[in-house]
């Protein structure tokens, strides 16, 4: 520990020479200065303790807020009051009342089930997959007696699979509209729970859903979240994913006729599925939906600029070969942030200097989110 100021004789009879007052002056300089110096790393120290002990609190916080949730679970809204919305839950048909916030409230009313309103018109750059989709999902739903016809069982299912933004979601939700069949969307994350048998429960819920709902397309997105290869880990977290996994190879293979109903599956993460969900029987098609290519791009490019007021000096042809490698979200990003670009400007024509300006903000934004993600990783 450093001596302390007071522990600094400061020579002040009437006999002490000027050079020595200055001398130990300068000697209580220096003390004060150590003790600065020891009392600015215990601060810092402090604050690392605290930051820590945030973090955690923070942690504990959430882990509360999420034991205290209410379980989750498939319903159909009945009615609409000023009180909220009555909803019949699937599986046990009990009703309740839960709130409902005005901006949820536009968007229910009661036995809502209708089709998505994405066509293939609004996709562009898969025209293969499209293809394929529309035969494997599509055909049982419009025309079952063709199979009959031929001696075939159709399709049981379809997995989708790719980069982000490639158009896996649109597909299906198109699909849907096309046969006018009710779509039903769950994502994995949500069917994985740390309480026992809830997330298998999710998956009956859902499976009874859509045969009450028939013709009915199912839609799982993110399945890797739950039917990801299985370990010799004997973690409860862990044994309830596969219990979930084990509940949904259970609903797939139990359909004995599937004229009705539709199962299809979206992951980016191919590698990670276990190879029970890939066998024959569950999931006959495994469609790749890849990045367009420049003549994709440029289609997609037609798609989203559709409603736009576009100056003449625009050429998709020339944007699309500039965005190599750009996803089918990507271009749709682009165009809204072209549109914003000529907004700022008091404009209502999109320039191409807007598309350019788009694309390089894009870019930007996506460099510093992967700078963010390696500093907290």
């Amino acid at each position: 520990m450093t001596d302390t100021v007071d522990d600094v004789e400061l020579p002040y009879d009437e006999g002490a020479s000027m050079q020595k007052k200055i001398e130990a002056l300068q000697e209580r300089l220096e003390v004060l200065e150590s003790q600065n110096e020891e009392m600015r790393d215990k601060l810092l120290d402090a604050n690392a303790e605290n930051n820590k002990y945030q973090q955690k609190l923070e942690r504990l916080t959430h882990e509360n807020k999420k034991l205290k949730q209410s379980p989750l679970f498939v319903a159909t809204v009945q009615e609409l009051n000023d009180d909220g919305a009555i909803i019949k839950q699937h599986g046990n048909n009990q009703e309740a009342l839960t709130e409902v916030t005005d901006e949820m409230r536009e968007d229910l009313s009661p036995d809502d089930d209708k089709s998505p309103e994405v066509t293939f018109a609004d996709i562009g750059g898969i025209e293969e997959q499209m293809d394929e989709v529309r035969e494997t999902v599509e055909m049982p739903l419009i025309s079952p007696g063709m199979f009959e016809d031929v001696g075939i069982e159709p399709p049981s299912g379809v997995l989708l699979h790719g980069p982000p933004g490639t158009g896996k979601t649109m597909l299906a939700k198109a699909v849907a509209n096309e046969t006018d069949a009710t779509f039903i969307k769950m994502a994995g994350s949500e069917l994985v729970h740390k309480f026992i048998g809830e997330g298998a429960k999710l998956v009956r819920d859902l499976f009874e859903l859509a045969r009450q709902e028939e013709p009915a397309v199912v839609f799982i997105d993110e399945i890797d979240a739950i039917a990801a290869k299985r370990t010799d880990s004997k973690t409860s977290g862990d044994a309830e994913v596969q219990r979930t996994m084990m509940q949904l190879l259970s609903e797939m293979d139990g359909f004995d006729d599937r004229g009705d109903i539709r199962i299809i599956a979206a992951t980016n993460r191919f590698d990670m599925l276990d190879r029970a969900i890939l066998r024959p029987g569950r999931f006959d098609r495994l469609i790749e939906v890849p990045n367009p290519d420049a003549e994709g791009r440029e289609q997609i490019f037609k798609i989203h600029t559709r409603s736009m007021n576009i100056a003449d000096n625009v050429e998709f042809a020339d944007l699309a070969a500039e965005i190599e490698d750009a996803s089918g979200a990507d271009v749709k990003a682009i165009c809204t942030e072209a549109g914003m670009f000529a907004i700022r400007d008091d404009r209502t024509e999109v320039r191409m200097d807007d598309f350019h300006d788009a694309w390089e903000k894009i870019q930007q934004d996506e460099t510093e989110d992967e700078n963010v993600s390696k500093t907290f990783a």
